[in-house]
Protein backbone atom coordinates (compact mmCIF):
# COMPACT_ATOMS: atom_id res chain seq x y z
CA UNK A 1 0.00 0.00 0.00
CA UNK A 2 1.33 3.45 -0.93
CA UNK A 3 0.72 5.99 1.84
CA UNK A 4 0.85 9.79 1.79
CA UNK A 5 1.49 11.27 5.25
CA UNK A 6 -0.07 14.71 5.66
CA UNK A 7 1.37 16.31 8.76
CA UNK A 8 4.90 15.15 9.50
CA UNK A 9 5.18 15.91 13.19
CA UNK A 10 5.60 13.43 16.04
CA UNK A 11 2.51 11.47 15.01
CA UNK A 12 3.54 11.52 11.36
CA UNK A 13 6.89 9.99 12.22
CA UNK A 14 5.25 7.26 14.32
CA UNK A 15 2.91 6.48 11.41
CA UNK A 16 5.86 6.31 9.05
CA UNK A 17 7.70 3.76 11.19
CA UNK A 18 4.67 1.55 11.79
CA UNK A 19 3.73 1.69 8.09
CA UNK A 20 7.21 0.52 7.13
CA UNK A 21 7.09 -2.22 9.78
CA UNK A 22 3.82 -3.42 8.23
CA UNK A 23 5.45 -3.52 4.74
CA UNK A 24 3.83 -0.38 3.32
CA UNK A 25 5.55 2.33 1.29
CA UNK A 26 5.59 6.01 2.20
CA UNK A 27 5.48 7.93 -1.08
CA UNK A 28 5.36 11.44 0.41
CA UNK A 29 5.64 13.20 3.74
CA UNK A 30 4.16 16.68 3.78
CA UNK A 31 3.85 19.05 6.70
CA UNK A 32 1.81 21.64 4.80
CA UNK A 33 1.14 22.75 1.25
CA UNK A 34 0.54 19.43 -0.59
CA UNK A 35 -0.11 19.53 -4.32
CA UNK A 36 -1.51 17.17 -6.93
CA UNK A 37 1.94 16.03 -7.99
CA UNK A 38 3.12 15.19 -4.46
CA UNK A 39 0.05 12.99 -3.84
CA UNK A 40 0.38 11.15 -7.16
CA UNK A 41 0.45 7.39 -6.70
CA UNK A 42 -0.96 7.34 -3.18
CA UNK A 43 -3.45 4.60 -2.32
CA UNK A 44 -4.45 6.38 0.88
CA UNK A 45 -3.61 9.57 2.78
CA UNK A 46 -3.23 9.71 6.56
CA UNK A 47 -3.75 13.22 7.89
CA UNK A 48 -2.40 14.39 11.25
CA UNK A 49 -1.67 17.97 10.19
CA UNK A 50 -2.54 21.10 12.14
CA UNK A 51 -6.20 22.16 12.57
CA UNK A 52 -5.48 25.13 10.28
CA UNK A 53 -4.27 22.97 7.36
CA UNK A 54 -6.46 19.88 7.84
CA UNK A 55 -9.36 20.94 5.62
CA UNK A 56 -7.08 21.90 2.72
CA UNK A 57 -5.13 18.63 2.98
CA UNK A 58 -8.24 16.46 3.21
CA UNK A 59 -9.97 18.26 0.35
CA UNK A 60 -7.01 17.93 -2.03
CA UNK A 61 -6.72 14.20 -1.38
CA UNK A 62 -10.45 13.58 -1.86
CA UNK A 63 -10.50 15.66 -5.04
CA UNK A 64 -7.79 13.34 -6.36
CA UNK A 65 -9.84 10.25 -5.40
CA UNK A 66 -7.46 9.32 -2.59
CA UNK A 67 -9.15 7.90 0.53
CA UNK A 68 -8.37 9.84 3.70
CA UNK A 69 -7.80 8.74 7.27
CA UNK A 70 -7.92 11.82 9.52
CA UNK A 71 -6.88 12.11 13.16
CA UNK A 72 -6.49 15.88 13.40
CA UNK A 73 -8.86 17.46 15.90
CA UNK A 74 -9.96 21.08 16.20
CA UNK A 75 -11.10 21.52 12.56
CA UNK A 76 -14.64 20.15 12.74
CA UNK A 77 -16.36 23.37 11.71
CA UNK A 78 -15.56 22.15 8.18
CA UNK A 79 -16.63 18.54 8.81
CA UNK A 80 -19.88 18.77 6.84
CA UNK A 81 -18.01 20.19 3.85
CA UNK A 82 -15.66 17.19 3.89
CA UNK A 83 -18.58 14.75 4.07
CA UNK A 84 -20.19 16.45 1.08
CA UNK A 85 -16.91 16.28 -0.85
CA UNK A 86 -16.40 12.62 0.07
CA UNK A 87 -19.88 11.79 -1.23
CA UNK A 88 -19.49 13.91 -4.35
CA UNK A 89 -16.15 12.35 -5.32
CA UNK A 90 -17.24 8.86 -4.21
CA UNK A 91 -14.02 8.66 -2.20
CA UNK A 92 -13.92 7.15 1.28
CA UNK A 93 -13.20 9.20 4.39
CA UNK A 94 -12.70 8.16 8.00
CA UNK A 95 -12.34 10.55 10.91
CA UNK A 96 -11.63 9.64 14.51
CA UNK A 97 -10.74 11.84 17.44
CA UNK A 98 -8.55 8.98 18.65
CA UNK A 99 -7.24 5.94 16.74
CA UNK A 100 -5.99 4.03 19.76
CA UNK A 101 -7.62 0.61 19.85
CA UNK A 102 -7.72 0.87 23.65
CA UNK A 103 -9.45 4.24 23.55
CA UNK A 104 -12.10 2.89 21.20
CA UNK A 105 -12.75 0.06 23.64
CA UNK A 106 -12.96 2.77 26.33
CA UNK A 107 -15.57 4.57 24.19
CA UNK A 108 -17.77 1.46 24.23
CA UNK A 109 -17.34 1.00 27.98
CA UNK A 110 -18.13 4.70 28.53
CA UNK A 111 -21.43 4.42 26.61
CA UNK A 112 -22.49 1.38 28.61
CA UNK A 113 -21.59 3.02 31.92
CA UNK A 114 -23.53 6.18 30.98
CA UNK A 115 -26.63 4.10 30.29
CA UNK A 116 -26.24 2.23 33.60
CA UNK A 117 -25.81 5.46 35.59
CA UNK A 118 -28.87 7.11 34.05
CA UNK A 119 -31.28 8.05 36.81
CA UNK A 120 -28.74 7.94 39.65
CA UNK A 121 -28.92 11.67 40.24
CA UNK A 122 -26.83 11.63 43.42
CA UNK A 123 -23.71 11.30 41.25
CA UNK A 124 -22.01 14.30 39.65
CA UNK A 125 -20.25 13.56 36.37
CA UNK A 126 -16.90 14.95 35.28
CA UNK A 127 -14.48 14.31 32.43
CA UNK A 128 -10.78 15.11 32.79
CA UNK A 129 -8.27 15.03 29.95
CA UNK A 130 -4.50 15.50 30.27
CA UNK A 131 -2.13 16.00 27.33
CA UNK A 132 1.33 17.31 26.50
CA UNK A 133 1.81 21.07 26.30
CA UNK A 134 2.15 21.03 22.50
CA UNK A 135 -1.46 19.96 22.00
CA UNK A 136 -3.28 22.90 20.43
CA UNK A 137 -6.98 22.22 21.04
CA UNK A 138 -8.70 22.16 24.41
CA UNK A 139 -10.56 20.05 25.35
CA UNK A 140 -9.20 17.18 23.30
CA UNK A 141 -11.29 15.71 20.51
CA UNK A 142 -11.32 12.46 22.45
CA UNK A 143 -12.81 14.18 25.51
CA UNK A 144 -15.51 15.74 23.33
CA UNK A 145 -16.29 12.31 21.85
CA UNK A 146 -16.56 10.87 25.37
CA UNK A 147 -18.95 13.66 26.37
CA UNK A 148 -21.08 13.29 23.23
CA UNK A 149 -21.39 9.54 23.79
CA UNK A 150 -22.56 10.17 27.35
CA UNK A 151 -25.10 12.76 26.19
CA UNK A 152 -26.48 10.27 23.65
CA UNK A 153 -26.89 7.61 26.34
CA UNK A 154 -28.09 9.61 29.36
CA UNK A 155 -30.05 12.65 30.51
CA UNK A 156 -27.07 15.00 30.28
CA UNK A 157 -27.60 17.86 27.84
CA UNK A 158 -24.14 19.33 27.25
CA UNK A 159 -20.59 19.66 28.57
CA UNK A 160 -18.92 22.77 29.95
CA UNK A 161 -15.72 23.95 31.63
CA UNK A 162 -18.00 25.83 34.03
CA UNK A 163 -20.55 23.44 35.46
CA UNK A 164 -23.31 24.96 37.58
CA UNK A 165 -26.07 22.55 36.64
CA UNK A 166 -26.75 18.87 37.32
CA UNK A 167 -27.51 18.06 33.68
CA UNK A 168 -24.21 19.53 32.43
CA UNK A 169 -21.02 17.43 32.30
CA UNK A 170 -18.10 19.16 33.99
CA UNK A 171 -15.06 19.19 31.68
CA UNK A 172 -11.46 19.89 32.67
CA UNK A 173 -8.25 20.02 30.62
CA UNK A 174 -4.64 19.95 31.80
CA UNK A 175 -1.43 20.38 29.80
CA UNK A 176 1.67 18.68 31.25
CA UNK A 177 5.04 17.89 29.69
CA UNK A 178 5.42 14.48 27.98
CA UNK A 179 1.88 13.19 28.56
CA UNK A 180 0.60 11.42 25.38
CA UNK A 181 -3.00 11.39 26.61
CA UNK A 182 -5.05 10.45 29.68
CA UNK A 183 -8.86 10.52 29.83
CA UNK A 184 -11.00 9.89 32.91
CA UNK A 185 -14.77 9.72 33.29
CA UNK A 186 -15.81 10.01 36.93
CA UNK A 187 -19.16 9.77 38.72
CA UNK A 188 -18.87 11.20 42.25
CA UNK A 189 -21.25 11.32 45.19
CA UNK A 190 -20.87 12.09 48.89
CA UNK A 191 -20.64 8.35 49.56
CA UNK A 192 -18.44 7.00 46.78
CA UNK A 193 -17.01 7.44 43.28
CA UNK A 194 -17.02 5.36 40.12
CA UNK A 195 -14.51 6.06 37.37
CA UNK A 196 -13.07 4.62 34.19
CA UNK A 197 -9.74 5.77 32.82
CA UNK A 198 -7.57 5.32 29.75
CA UNK A 199 -3.87 6.19 29.85
CA UNK A 200 -1.73 6.20 26.73
CA UNK A 201 1.88 5.24 27.46
CA UNK A 202 3.13 6.53 24.09
CA UNK A 203 1.92 7.51 20.61
CA UNK A 204 2.37 4.07 19.06
CA UNK A 205 -1.20 3.00 19.80
CA UNK A 206 -2.60 6.03 17.97
CA UNK A 207 -0.33 5.48 14.96
CA UNK A 208 -1.04 1.74 14.78
CA UNK A 209 -4.79 2.34 14.79
CA UNK A 210 -4.49 4.91 12.00
CA UNK A 211 -2.48 2.53 9.80
CA UNK A 212 -4.92 -0.32 10.48
CA UNK A 213 -7.77 2.02 9.50
CA UNK A 214 -5.92 2.81 6.26
CA UNK A 215 -5.54 -0.90 5.50
CA UNK A 216 -9.23 -1.48 6.19
CA UNK A 217 -10.62 1.39 4.12
CA UNK A 218 -8.87 0.59 0.82
CA UNK A 219 -11.73 -1.31 -0.80
CA UNK A 220 -14.52 0.69 0.86
CA UNK A 221 -16.75 3.55 -0.30
CA UNK A 222 -18.38 5.95 2.11
CA UNK A 223 -17.84 7.84 5.35
CA UNK A 224 -16.74 5.81 8.33
CA UNK A 225 -15.80 5.89 12.01
CA UNK A 226 -13.13 3.99 13.89
CA UNK A 227 -15.97 1.96 15.39
CA UNK A 228 -16.50 0.44 11.91
CA UNK A 229 -12.88 -0.70 11.85
CA UNK A 230 -12.98 -2.13 15.38
CA UNK A 231 -16.14 -4.13 14.61
CA UNK A 232 -15.01 -5.48 11.24
CA UNK A 233 -11.21 -5.73 11.12
CA UNK A 234 -9.52 -9.05 11.86
CA UNK A 235 -6.66 -8.18 14.19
Amino acid sequence: MNIAILGYGKMGREIEQISIDRKHKIICKIDKGPNNKSLSGADVAINFSTPETAFENISLALENSIPVICGTTGWLNDFDKVIELSNRTNTSFLYSSNFSLGVNLFFELNKKLAAIMKGYNQYELSIEEIHHKEKLDKPSGTAISIAEDIINNSDYKEWSFKNNNKDIIKMSSKRIDKVPGTHTTKYSSDIDSIEIKHTANNRKGFALGAVIAAEWILDKKGVFKMEDVINNFKF
